[in-house]
């Protein structure tokens, strides 16, 4: 028998009631050329009660192309939802100075917590000083910063997010994918940097990387996310508490961490 209270209650129901999840990681909308059976606000609502996701925190689909039609679609969406359901603004790098105005244009939405980064997406790299409004910004507010983070991308892999981080030491930074492909290095940088956290997307599939990830960074520099839609919950959660780790660890990935950074937020 597991002996891991929250995986048996896992297995017995599909869920963590003890251990409510919060996911960090997640989208919304179709996005184009691609069939996503559970894209909009209602299906994505049945999926996180089906899993037990208590707070989700979604980017639009629709912003990484126009910032100004999806950060409002998703700053509606989380109005709407407010207390279970929280936004990311997007920033375009590209266009910095309608960035700027998205980025006050949000200042007092309670329900957006943070910014969300896709170097990748936009061909800039995360060093760019098209991106110094967006951690200035986000310093000055206390608002964490997903960013898209992949192996050997010259936007965005590892070492480029240590060099933005390490010169902004106020902002708290989400490595999305944990640097996917280089997760060692991006492990090392969430060591040695305390305003770096891994973000578990897509990693959480590598056969023993949380546990790794775990002994090299510490649990409490672990977050959840699953890209919802775009993968099922379900798994996700699976392979976080069907890990060989202890319950401590698991609740600090799936909740713990990520109430203490968002807890502060909810507040203003």
């Amino acid at each position: 028998m597991n002996p891991s209270e929250i995986a048996r209650e896992f297995i017995a129901t599909g869920q963590c009631e003890s251990c409510p999840i919060i996911d960090l990681h997640a989208h919304y909308g179709h996005f184009s050329g691609i069939y996503m059976p559970n894209h909009t606000s209602e299906q994505m609502l049945a999926t996180m009660d089906r899993c037990g996701v208590q707070v989700a925190v979604s980017s639009g689909h629709t912003a990484l192309a126009d910032m100004v039609l999806g950060n409002q679609e998703i700053a509606d969406l989380t109005a709407d939802h407010a207390g279970r359901w929280y936004g990311y603004t997007v920033y375009n790098p590209n266009y910095p100075d309608l960035g700027r105005r998205e980025l006050e244009r949000y200042a007092s939405r309670r329900s957006m917590v943070g910014l969300k980064l896709h170097p990748s997406y936009h061909r800039c790299a995360l060093t760019d000083p098209a991106y110094h409004p967006a951690y200035e910004y986000a310093a000055s507010h206390d608002l964490i910063v997903l960013t898209h983070t992949w192996g050997e991308s010259p936007f965005d892999a590892p070492k480029v997010l240590a060099q933005v981080a390490e010169a902004y030491p106020r902002v708290t930074f989400l490595a999305g994918h944990s640097g996917f492909g280089e997760f060692d290095a991006c492990i090392e940088v969430a060591r040695r940097l305390p305003n770096v956290y891994l973000e578990l997307t897509a990693a959480y599939r590598i056969g023993g990387l949380v546990q790794r990830m775990i002994e090299r960074a510490g649990a409490h520099k672990i977050v959840f996310g699953c890209d919802l839609p775009w993968f099922d919950p379900h798994y996700a959660i699976g392979c976080i508490v069907m890990a060989h780790i202890s319950d401590a660890a698991r609740r600090a990935i799936l909740h713990e961490n990520a109430w203490r950074l968002l807890q502060p937020l909810m507040r203003q």
